[in-house]
């Protein structure tokens, strides 16, 4: 798929509520997974591939009217390529992907991305990143922090969200096609950055 750029999008959430220590009010937003999609977009030096990436469940964490944490559990057992249109090659290009060449999915069906922290980006004009988020992505059963700005608007028990954040797949034992750890590729070099991209909604 070469390289992969991931982009999540339309998460909906469905929320419950509970009072936290000293009156302080802790929303936690349930992912509601047959509302939302992930998306993939794959590049490499020819051109690039596009598809879906199930998302098991997750949730996010609000308190006093701010986002504090959050986690979502993706499912790659269930990854879906959109662009190539004949079955046999579509299957074929599925099966690579599945492999340890890639996301080693029989191993690792699961992946997750855990945010341990938002901090406020002061001075941000409407709809622009207005949260610094940190937190941890694991693949393969490999984890490396990651570090990215986002957008969050939380208004009442309703959120959206929305940000773009890159890492290098290689750290997560995804060389297959790297020109940094293969010589002689061409054009057939797959990139090693990858783009995670999400939007968020929840109401």
């Amino acid at each position: 798929m070469k390289t992969i750029a991931l982009t999540l999008t339309a998460l909906s959430i469905a929320f419950g509520s509970v009072a936290g220590n000293g009156g302080e009010e802790k929303t936690t937003a349930k992912v509601n997974t047959e509302k939302s999609t992930v998306f993939w977009t794959g590049k490499k030096v020819t051109g690039e591939h596009t598809g879906t990436l199930g998302l098991k469940s997750g949730e996010v964490v609000i308190e006093n009217g701010a986002p504090v944490s959050a986690t979502m559990i993706l499912d790659m057992s269930k990854i879906v390529c959109t662009d190539i249109k004949d079955d046999g090659t579509n299957q074929q290009f599925l099966g690579h992907l599945n492999s340890p060449d890639f996301f080693s999915v029989e191993a690792h069906p699961q992946g997750e991305f855990k945010a341990t922290s938002f901090t406020p980006i002061a001075g941000t004009k409407d709809r622009e990143p207005n949260y610094t988020v940190k937190g941890t992505l694991t693949l393969k059963g490999v984890s490396h922090p990651i570090e990215f700005p986002a957008f969050v608007s939380v208004k009442g028990k309703t959120v959206v969200a929305n940000g773009k954040l890159t890492f290098d797949r290689t750290k997560y034992d995804i060389k297959y096609g790297s020109g940094n750890f293969f010589d002689g590729l061409g054009d057939k070099v797959i990139y090693d950055d990858v783009a995670l991209n999400f939007v968020l909604s929840a109401n």
